[in-house]
């Protein structure tokens, strides 16, 4: 597997939170009966939809994070404890919840070391794992497709930063050593949710976010490969609010989370964000071998797209979509990411994250031109 794709997936789990959330679904109305729920993490990149969207379903809220990232910009209706998942567990200590929901978690000792707090004290555990788990993605998998193995040193003592230094190779399989903890705690508890590429407002990566942009900037845009490759990809809101609804119905089992519904081509993705920016922008579209040469990177040169790991983009989430999984219009995620966007600072709009720079962009389309005659 593609290295700097599980490096994209990776981020998509734990990308960086800044602004405010206002929750955007049409199953806002208030569940029948209120939960406690225990989010640890919730102040990343999905937690605080999770955390709006329960409190708007009449949930009691508890977070428990190190305090460190976005201070202060959650509801003052939410318990917010603060701790450590490197030891420092000490307020989840003689409570008890409903459901617990581990957002953050990539090492296996952090869900061993809280479950043994948790044990007992919380009916349901959520695992947010990622579709970085399968060992071979070539081709669409579901829920049963053969999991990537560690083989590594002492997987307990792994650290986030050695997983960095691996360039996130150990991350599929440290995620899945992490499944297997989850379950081995809460047997019969636990719920496993496995989403593909998370995108939208808010997402500090970019690796939607740069389509948006560009087209919104007007112009000849590079487009990656053929109009009719596959893509997918999850909006966040999609996937706290259907995380929540599954904690509120006790669901139990693994899910794979990405989407859309329909198969969508990346054409077809490129047409409607254009259609709901109004922009006068063109695609020109360059072959997946051209782009080799020109050293154009899927994933995070051209995101979204998956290059020669197409079978990535044809995740089966048939069992998903059984328990009740929707999804916003991809122009309302296009829309409001850009909207985003466009609040950061100067500086930060001025330096993405993903994609290419203009001249890099233009320097690959004029190299085709060439090559062209």
């Amino acid at each position: 597997m593609n290295t700097t794709r599980r490096h994209f997936i990776k981020l998509s789990t734990a990308g960086m939170f800044s602004l405010a959330v206002r929750p955007t679904s049409l199953h806002a109305e208030k569940s029948v009966r209120p939960l406690r729920i225990l989010i640890l993490g919730g102040t990343g990149f999905t937690g605080p939809y999770q955390v709006r969207y329960a409190l708007s379903r009449g949930h009691k809220v508890t977070t428990f994070n190190r305090g460190k990232t976005h201070p202060g910009e959650l509801p003052k209706e939410v318990e917010q404890l603060i701790g450590d998942r490197n030891g420092q567990l000490d307020a989840l200590k003689n409570r008890q919840w409903d459901v617990a929901i581990d957002n953050p978690t990539t090492l296996p000792a952090w869900v061993r070391d809280a479950a043994q707090i948790l044990k007992g004290n919380v009916k349901r555990y959520v695992f947010i794992s990622t579709i970085s788990v399968y060992a071979d993605t070539r081709q669409g998998v579901d829920e049963t497709a053969p999991l990537a193995k560690y083989d590594g040193p002492d997987p307990y003592k792994e650290t986030i930063e050695a997983v960095k230094a691996s360039g996130y190779k150990t991350y599929g399989p440290l995620k899945t050593l992490s499944e297997q903890e989850a379950e081995k705690w809460f047997p019969g508890k636990t719920l496993i949710i496995r989403p593909g590429l998370i995108v939208g407002p808010r997402d500090e990566t970019d690796r939607f976010t740069y389509w948006p942009v560009r087209i919104d900037r007007g112009g000849e845009v590079l487009a990656p490969g053929k109009p009719s490759d596959p893509v997918q990809f999850i909006d966040a809101r999609d996937l706290a609010e259907w995380t929540i609804r599954m904690a509120e119905n006790q669901e139990t089992g693994i899910y794979n989370a990405t989407g859309p519904a329909k198969p969508l081509e990346i054409g077809q993705m490129l047409d409607e964000i254009k259609d709901a920016l109004h922009s006068s922008a063109t695609f020109t579209w360059l072959p997946a071998e051209f782009l080799k040469q020109q050293k154009v990177e899927a994933w995070s040169d051209m995101p979204v797209w998956a290059g020669d790991e197409l079978g990535l983009a044809r995740t089966k989430i048939d069992r998903a979509l059984a328990k009740g999984l929707t999804f916003r219009p991809l122009g309302e995620t296009a829309r409001d990411t850009l909207a985003w966007f466009k609040s950061l600072p100067q500086e930060r709009q001025s330096k993405l994250r993903a994609g290419l720079t203009p001249e890099r962009e233009a320097e690959a389309l004029a190299a085709w031109k060439r090559s062209k005659g």
